[in-house]
């Protein structure tokens, strides 16, 4: 039987654990429609979702004849270029992707930018109000830190970041046919634009990992042109865009929960634990990319036969009660806390480290510069942004002189 569930909805995102809840009692691999992707099964359990994602052989992010899983015949040829990376690729080409930026990584300490990230959250939170008072502190913050974090550490022109801001927007745009048109064009002025990149740094050299990266290339790292661009297209949007979510529903949450607030404001050394919290909780990355069934295999009780595809849910795996007591509770002191959501397996979120320490300075300096900040609207009034697959608030007005709920 096919559960018929809108992702999208308000009801949804605005409280998925209910709807989780309801999902999980009709198996823990349910048959569905999802928007743009069509008849798929998804995972509602963190044991089936860990099974799937470390299973490489038996679920495929690719089919037979190569295609990647989502992808359609009528695509441009840059979008199939961008969705061409290390995200979508299976053994052995992930690997050999993977180990080229993992080494280009290596050559730029990631712990070692904090102070940098924070210098940059600092000025950020100083200017939120700059425009007046209420403020989006979706555009006006959460989004301009890891876009200009992301992109100084790749190298890019800070005088580009404007763009960087509008492709962004296009992105999280997506939601409907005309959303998925103004992405393509900003896919296509995006390829444009990071293939220059990529050739000014291979004549000039630069700083950054876009000059590593060349680097690494001319040291014998096997990687094709259009791979270079696709990896680094991967690089400058998964960079940004779930980070940005990350941190405006955090901030949310404590906007609206002033006693998890008052805890953390007491000791930001428990930062670090409450970030975890605020991963499994607030989950930007709802689902997987779909994967392609190689053979006949049986998931906790269902069987699912070669040729179907399925999408682990991450959100419903961190909602496990079988992991999580009291999943849909925050609780900014849980112990342990097995989250999955960077993944597991061999697409572990290669920015894992990079978006905990944005996502804990940006809370620690946006607090703390404003330890009155609140909501402009009511809980209640704040709207989710209706893109499948994605939780993310899609304006999030805040006041400077105003603690919101207590």
């Amino acid at each position: 039987m096919t559960v018929r569930i809108d992702f999208t909805s308000e009801a949804y995102l605005r409280e998925p654990p209910k709807a989780i809840a309801k999902l999980r009692m009709s198996g823990p691999v349910v048959a569905t429609r999802f928007p743009l992707i069509g008849d798929v099964w998804i995972t509602t359990t963190h044991d089936a979702t860990a099974q799937i994602l470390k299973d490489s052989a038996t679920f495929t992010l690719r089919r037979e004849d190569g295609d990647v899983a989502g992808l359609r015949w009528w695509m441009p040829r840059y979008v199939r270029t961008i969705a061409n990376n290390m995200l979508t690729m299976d053994e052995p080409d992930h690997k050999r992707l993977r180990s080229i930026v993992d080494e280009a990584f290596r050559r730029r300490a990631i712990v070692a930018m904090e102070p940098r990230i924070r210098a940059i959250a600092d000025a950020l939170a100083d200017e939120l109000f700059a425009a007046g008072s209420p403020a989006d502190l979706v555009q006006r913050y959460a989004r301009i830190l890891p876009l200009a974090v992301i992109s100084e550490l790749l190298g890019l022109p800070l005088a580009d970041r404007p763009k960087f801001i509008a492709w962004a927007n296009a992105m999280s745009s997506l939601t409907n046919v005309f959303g998925f048109f103004r992405l393509l064009f900003a896919f296509r002025k995006m390829r444009a634009y990071l293939e220059r990149q990529l050739q000014i740094a291979r004549a000039e050299g630069g700083e950054g990992l876009i000059a590593e990266l060349i680097q690494v290339e001319r040291e014998g790292g096997q990687i094709s042109p259009d791979e270079m661009v696709s990896m680094v297209f991967l690089l400058l949007a998964a960079g940004s865009e779930t980070t940005t979510h990350l941190i405006s529903g955090s901030a949310y949450e404590l906007l609206r929960n002033s006693g998890l607030r008052d805890w953390l404001e007491q000791d930001w050394s428990r930062i670090g634990l409450a970030v975890e919290e605020f991963l499994r909780f607030v989950s930007p990355v709802q689902f997987s990319k779909p994967r392609y069934v190689r053979r006949d295999v049986e998931i906790e009780g269902v069987r699912l036969k070669r040729g179907d595809r399925v999408m682990v849910m991450l959100a419903a795996a961190n909602m496990d009660p079988a992991m999580h007591e009291r999943p849909e509770r925050l609780d900014l002191e849980r112990k342990p806390n097995r989250h999955i959501s960077f993944g597991t397996g061999i697409h572990f979120c290669l920015g894992h480290q990079l978006a905990r320490i944005e996502t804990a300075c940006a809370l620690e300096a946006l607090f703390v510069r404003w330890p009155k900040l609140g909501l402009a609207v009511d809980p209640a009034g704040v709207r989710w942004r209706k893109r499948p697959g994605l939780r993310a608030v899609a304006m999030l007005p805040v006041t400077a002189e105003s603690r919101g709920t207590r």
